[in-house]
């Protein structure tokens, strides 16, 4: 990893046992790419300011998944573009090779604008959830970043901060309630409904939404403003149901909020394909329109769990008149998804 991220990846490092599973990265626009198969997918923009990430998958695969984000940065730190001088004294481009190496600059100039920039470090995680197949690998992951703080005032280890970990304050609740790993508790979180990074980030806005009493009370959604990506977190895990956690303050109707907001933030293209690129927290690459499908199927069932309530029939009732069955083929198991729907319903 001295590689990517310089000194940054020492002995301070927690090594984690790995797993058999492989890792794969999708490219999903601009410099904003997916990582798949590191417990949750991880969302990754890379560019001058460093690595920002969303999720930091498992523990088991948090070594791997460095070495995919170190993979990621070496793409976007290759050789810079040779330069030329502009001018009648100059060769023309091309004609002494790629490389002009007379003119305004000199050949050892050249050499050094040619060469592959050093690679960033991860600065920036944004834990959309509390559960461990999200936040698992925050430890490794945060301690090959940095901080550039100024003043070297937030976590240390030994002389250098680890990345900034940003998270929901039921986060920070969960994860010290669950004890948790220190490394993995986020170092800065927000509690009103939205949060704009401060800065610019590899050139552009990343704006992060709370949708309260979704999959959990922790959930958040991110938003690549230039980039047009939405990072949903566990909202969209198409070809799975969701799973609604009771005991951490998940219910149904805030699920279907949280998907409207998607939906909302979200620009499809010409009837309805493309767009707005969705990263799930689980799964496949989708848009708008694949989120609307999914937010329809949370509704059909909701309709007819309730209505099932509403005439007196109790869960195992409910299960066995089967309110799922023509979703089945394509999401699973729904047990699970129909005892949180029926338990949430007023």
């Amino acid at each position: 990893m001295a590689g990517a991220f310089g000194s940054l990846a020492g002995p301070q490092i927690i090594h984690a046992q790995q797993s058999g599973a492989e890792l794969h990265v999708m490219p999903v626009r601009g410099n904003v790419f997916m990582i798949v198969g590191g417990g949750s997918n991880v969302t990754v923009s890379a560019g001058v300011d460093g690595m920002f990430l969303v999720d930091a998958g498992s523990s088991a695969m948090a070594n791997k998944l460095l070495d995919k984000i170190a993979e990621i940065g070496a793409m976007v730190s290759g050789a810079a573009p040779p330069t030329t001088c502009v001018g009648p004294s100059c060769y023309p481009a091309g004609s002494l090779g790629s490389f002009v190496p007379f003119g305004w600059t000199s050949p050892s100039y050249n050499a050094v604008v040619a060469s592959p920039k050093a690679g960033k470090p991860i600065r920036w995680i944004v834990q959309t959830s509390p559960d461990s197949d999200h936040t698992g690998g925050t430890p490794i992951l945060a301690a090959a970043g940095t901080t550039y703080n100024g003043g070297e005032a937030g976590r240390l280890l030994g002389q250098r901060t680890p990345a900034e970990i940003i998270a929901h304050e039921n986060v920070l609740k969960r994860l010290t309630m669950s004890k948790a790993p220190e490394l993995a508790w986020p170092t800065e979180t927000y509690y009103i409904p939205s949060h704009k990074m401060s800065q610019h980030i590899n050139g552009e806005g990343i704006q992060l939404f709370n949708t309260p009493a979704a999959i959990t009370d922790a959930d958040t959604i991110v938003q690549f403003r230039f980039s047009d990506v939405i990072s949903a977190g566990d909202l969209f895990t198409p070809g799975r149901y969701p799973a609604i956690n009771l005991a951490q303050g998940g219910t149904v109707a805030g699920l279907l909020a949280g998907l409207n907001k998607v939906i909302e933030l979200a620009f499809p293209e010409y009837r309805h394909q493309g767009g707005t690129m969705i990263v799930g927290g689980h799964g496949r690459l989708g848009d708008t329109a694949d989120v609307a499908i999914y937010r329809n199927m949370v509704e059909v069932v909701r309709d007819r769990i309730r209505d099932m309530k509403k005439r007196g029939l109790s869960l195992q009732q409910v299960r066995e008149a089967k309110p799922t069955l023509d979703f089945d083929g394509i999401y699973g198991s729904p047990d699970a998804f129909i005892a949180a729907v029926y338990q949430t319903l007023q």
